[in-house]
């Protein structure tokens, strides 16, 4: 069986487990609040007796750091008390109004607590300890009649068991991550080296960037006329976009003081280059590596032939380590993938899903049309190849993607799809790909796009010609050096919205759905990086051909099939 086959089947497997036993399961009893917005909570110690209630300390904010989202809090449900509430219609409804819960006590807690007031009020008591509490629910009305509750019950059962499978796919995500420093550096310095002409990867360099470019401008502006076609801020009721607000306000909160925190355009260019390359190395800052690669290997050339090929071949032995260890990591990636997409299905839920859905249904047409109209032109009538047999050869790096939502995480996948499936020489392939996991973020510019539209018609706001033409402009740049990792999109996304004037308190009404988007833009930002790197290749002379199964099985020193059943050989030192 090959390798996507099984990851497609660990998606499958987790896909199902998040669904039937993730904490929004509707299959499983709803026992424990998880709340992430400490300072919300509404406690008393006896909830006939308000003299005893208290409040969270919240996490206190540090000049300087970098903005991060709450730690959740885990109550555990232990009675409810009901109570009849009457909207402004005269509408009585019959909602949550106490829960008596058990409190845990962590550590962040009595840290928090710098006067000992809150300890004092429990008992004194250690971490680790359960303190019985009453939590007064919030309710609020809503101009449609009714009310929403806050906070939301979920499975314990399930959230634990995602908590479990969490480390999984942790530990996949990290192996991979692992080599591609050393991957990127190596063959990127290999790359430079063997072209021999800088005036040659100059211009390779400016044809990639503006490919690039252009390609970001052209899918926010399919996102916005996605947006405007499908109206799917319409179809958000009060309730529910209430609801949202509430469930995801701190997390949204964290966004926007993260976005506070982006640098600036000229900023961002100026941290290309690296203060200390070695610390740019060991952080991974890859835009910052990849201009030190380029430096080191345009170097190189320089030398003689005696001084220069020793480092160039010791790093065309580590990149060929580098791959070998992929090869070995991709044997549990179904594991981790299962692990991956069961913590995304499982924590969205399908009452999320079902709010957003015509939400995500436009994102998704978005990607589907800037995937098929845009790379397909550039498949076709750059690289000259056929679509069909391009997908096939991408598959690998577009699974990786998707179950990751991390660029950076299936660039050595990509880089192997490129040189093995597709025939993209090394210098090409180790310059183009690096390149565009870091500055092309197509999937993420469209998303923000609709995302955008979406909020604004939610806030019944009128956009003008002039703003929407400030969205393609803002997104187009602020995409260019997003972080290649689950998540950063929103961080553009609230800079956007910033930018525009629309609300960003707006993004809590997206963040439900955002990791499962994530999933789809990344598979698409993927894409793009293997049509652009196929059509450079074209333009450098490349002899592209699209490798088939039967070869693939033949040679097995080609593809992700059998790498590793040559067994392994003593190396002994010289």
């Amino acid at each position: 069986m090959q390798v996507y086959t099984k990851i497609l089947i660990g998606m499958l497997v987790g896909a199902i487990v998040g669904l039937t036993l993730g904490p929004n399961s509707s299959l499983l009893e709803a026992d424990i609040y998880k709340v992430t917005s400490w300072e919300r909570l509404d406690l008393q110690l006896d909830k006939d007796d308000p003299s005893t209630a208290f409040s969270l300390p919240p996490k206190p904010s540090k000049p300087g750091a970098k903005p991060t989202a709450p730690k959740p809090l885990r109550l555990k449900i232990v009675e409810t008390r009901d109570a009849e509430f009457t909207d402004a219609k005269g509408e009585t409804s019959t909602l949550t109004a106490w829960s008596k819960v058990q409190m845990p006590i962590t550590h962040q807690m009595l840290l928090r607590d710098k006067d000992g007031a809150l300890a004092e009020r429990l008992g004194n008591p250690v971490v680790g300890d359960e303190v019985t509490v009453w939590v007064k629910h919030q309710h609020t009305e809503l101009e449609s009649g009714g009310h929403t509750v806050w906070p939301i019950p979920i499975s314990g059962f399930g959230d634990t068991l995602v908590s479990w499978m969490k480390p999984v796919g942790d530990a996949f995500m990290r192996l991979i991550k692992m080599v591609i420093v050393p991957l990127v550096f190596a063959s990127l310095l290999v790359g430079v080296a063997s072209l021999g002409d800088i005036r040659k990867l100059g211009r390779m360099g400016l044809r990639t960037l503006g490919l690039y470019m252009g390609t970001t401008a052209a899918a926010v502006s399919i996102g916005l006329a996605v947006a405007h076609l499908i109206n799917p801020g319409s179809f958000i009721d009060e309730r529910s976009r209430v609801a949202l607000q509430a469930q995801f306000e701190g997390a949204a909160g964290s966004t926007a003081d993260a976005a506070a925190e982006a640098p600036s355009t000229v900023e961002n260019l100026l941290n290309i280059i690296p203060g200390n390359p070695a610390e740019s190395l060991v952080t991974g800052d890859m835009l910052q590596v990849i201009f030190f690669a380029v430096l080191f290997g345009v170097a190189l050339t320089f030398l003689d032939n005696k001084n220069g090929q020793p480092v160039v071949t010791l790093m065309d032995r580590v990149q060929n380590a580098m791959v070998v260890i992929i090869h070995i990591v991709m044997k549990i990636a179904p594991y981790g993938v299962a692990a991956l997409v069961a913590e995304v299905v499982g924590t969205s839920g399908f009452s999320v899903l079902k709010g957003l859905f015509v939400y995500g249904l436009a994102v998704l047409i978005g990607l589907a049309l800037h995937g098929a109209i845009v790379y397909g032109l550039i498949v076709k009538y750059l690289a000259k190849l056929p679509i069909l047999g391009f997908l096939r050869a991408a598959r690998p790096a577009q699974l990786i993607a998707f179950s990751t939502s991390s660029s950076s995480a299936a660039l050595p996948v990509s880089m192997e799809c490129a040189e093995e499936n597709l025939g993209v020489s090394n210098p090409v392939a180790s310059f183009v790909i690096p390149l565009g996991s870091t500055v092309n973020m197509d999937g993420t510019a469209l998303y923000q796009g609709v995302a955008a539209i979406f909020i604004a018609q939610v806030f019944q706001m009128d956009l003008s010609v002039g703003d929407q033409i400030g969205i393609v402009a803002t997104a187009t740049m602020a995409s260019i050096g997003a972080a290649g990792v689950p998540g950063a999109g929103m961080v553009t996304l609230a800079m956007v919205l910033t930018a525009s004037g629309i609300p960003t308190v707006g993004v809590a009404l997206i963040l439900g759905m955002d990791r499962l988007l994530d999933m789809f833009r990344t598979g698409l930002n993927v894409t793009g990086d293997l049509a652009v790197t196929a059509a450079m290749a074209r333009s450098e002379g490349d002899d592209l051909k699209i490798l088939t199964k039967q070869e693939d099985k033949r040679d097995t020193k080609r593809g992700f099939e059998k790498r590793l059943d040559g067994g392994q050989e003593p190396i002994e030192p010289e």
